[in-house]
């Protein structure tokens, strides 16, 4: 296996961090040992999870919704068949008794959330009540269908539960703003397009001043992989989506609005630009090249994109303002996590890449992020600027990284998506990777992910929604804390196909 390129944990003692606590005290780990080989794309195989774990079913995507409208009836799937694609998962434990659709029911005080990917406005949002066990009321639907037999909201990918307005955040991909809900019945969603703007968010988190980081999934023009060669594959992808962060006015209230600012990379005192007439020359970069160089760092800042006091509450083009405000662009990141104990000053995130081996397998496009990337931030002390260093650079081995979360305080876990062409390309399946955040032991390939009869008809399995916490509300345990590793529990979805939500445990433990 190919070495982690982390930063110290001495960085941590530069920055005045409190140092890690024991292995194995928290989260779901220690994570020890790994999957020797993914699945290949064949037949109906199991998923292989590591020694010492095991994964416990949940629901699977025909468990029943008990407030059904219109064609959303079930979990994971139309009425007429299509798969909703429930996708990031989130575990909350609220003080009491949330209610339902259905009153005088206790539904409990511990639910996962998800947003459902599903197109054609019909996307939607779902909430798991774990301590119910009738399975008529074990499953909510959040967002039934309105005028016109449809939700009016469309791939619905990121989820976060934010401490200081009391409500959960979630992000559409696909031109559609964020999404806000009540933590209690009823939900009243409404978006937030005048403060985030529009465009393709997915990961969503809160620090402890109730400032918001996003990750964004745009893909970019595809160029050539020999730019010498116009018959050559165009598999390689323009660079093309920003980090992000809100700076609310009011962070009970986000309706108020505040600065979206977008994070940009120095290089030699010049910014990482994107270049909208040279899509060729952003993808074979030097700069792209330097940014990918295992053992370097670049300053990066906060700069900003949109200010409600300045520009209004309409709604906006968040990737054409970061562009505009000379933010620097990545290969789709899709997730992004605090480390915990960094205080808020150091998260990851993770550009997806080409997700094709016609452009990975050229050395100059691997080298430049093709089969993907994990990059580290730490942050000064004020936040507004820092340096960045790669964490990962992918391989065909490792790749395609979408999900994150932290199994426990020092151990990052990275989920897959390489799509149905990489797998062919490859004939590998998709798989869920451990790094330890100082690069003391190689890379762990967590679990190695099957394949159900469904998604071998319909489009390969994928692992995503990982998610690890304890579901506190209180906003000194959010995720970046070490508290919320206290007592917390892990949860991963076999997206598509038979789209099952999966409980991470230890051999011997019940829930």
């Amino acid at each position: 296996m190919r070495s982690v390129h982390g930063m110290s944990l001495r960085l941590g003692l530069v920055l005045g961090l409190a140092a890690p606590l024991a292995f194995g005290q928290l989260g779901i780990g220690p994570i020890t040992t790994g999957v020797a080989h993914a699945h290949k794309k064949v037949g109906h195989p199991a998923s292989t999870v590591a020694s010492g774990f095991k994964l416990q079913q949940i629901v699977t995507g025909t468990s029943p919704l008990e407030n059904p409208s219109g064609p959303i009836t079930k979990f994971g799937v139309l009425t007429d068949g299509t798969l909703t694609e429930a996708d990031e998962n989130l575990y909350v434990v609220l003080d009491s008794n949330p209610g339902g659709p259905v009153p005088g029911i206790d539904y409990g005080r511990h639910f996962l959330f998800q947003g459902h990917e599903n197109q054609g406005n019909l996307a939607y949002l779902t909430r798991i009540n774990l301590d119910v066990k009738n399975k008529a009321h074990r499953i909510t639907l959040l967002t039934p269908v309105g005028g016109g037999g449809v939700t009016s909201l469309n791939a619905i990918d990121g989820s976060t539960y934010n401490p200081f307005t009391k409500t959960l955040l979630f992000t559409q991909e696909d031109g559609g703003g964020v999404i806000e809900i009540n933590q209690t019945w009823p939900p009243n969603p409404r978006t937030l397009d005048g403060t985030l703007g529009v465009k393709g968010f997915e990961g969503i988190h809160p620090d402890d001043q109730g400032n918001l980081i996003l990750a964004e999934d745009i893909g970019g023009k595809s160029v050539n992989v020999d730019p010498n060669d116009p018959n050559s594959p165009k598999a390689a992808r323009q660079p093309n989506s920003f980090v992000y962060r809100l700076v609310p006015y009011d962070p009970t209230d986000l309706s108020k609005g505040g600065k979206l600012q977008a994070l940009q990379v120095m290089i030699d005192g010049s910014a990482v630009v994107f270049h909208a007439d040279d899509p060729v020359g952003d993808v074979f970069s030097v700069n792209q090249l330097r940014l990918h160089t295992p053992g370097t760092s670049y300053p990066v800042q906060w700069v900003t994109v949109h200010d409600t006091a300045v520009d209004g509450t309409a709604g906006f083009d968040a990737n054409a303002l970061a562009k505009a405000a000379g933010a620097t662009p990545f290969k789709r990141p899709e997730n992004l996590q605090y480390l915990p104990g960094s205080g808020y000053q150091t998260f990851y995130f993770c550009p997806t890449g080409d997700t094709n081996s016609d452009s990975g397998n050229v050395p100059a496009l691997a080298q430049r992020g093709a089969w993907g990337s994990i990059f580290r931030v730490d942050l000064n002390t004020d936040r507004n600027s820092g340096q960045l260093s790669i964490f990962v650079l992918g391989t065909a081995e490792q790749s395609s990284f979408d999900n994150l979360s932290f199994a426990d305080d020092h151990t990052l876990i990275a989920a897959e998506d390489r799509g149905d062409g990489l797998h062919s390309q490859l004939n590998t399946l998709d798989s869920i990777w451990s790094y330890t955040t100082d690069g003391s032991e190689p890379p762990l390939r967590f679990l190695a992910l099957g394949r159900d009869a469904i998604a071998a008809v319909k489009g390969d399995n994928e692992p995503t929604g990982l998610h690890v916490s304890n579901g506190s509300t209180d906003p000194a345990e959010q995720p970046g804390t070490i508290q919320n590793l206290e007592g917390a529990r892990g949860f991963f979805t076999r997206q598509h196909g038979q789209n099952v939500v999966y409980e991470i445990l230890k051999t011997g433990e019940t829930k």
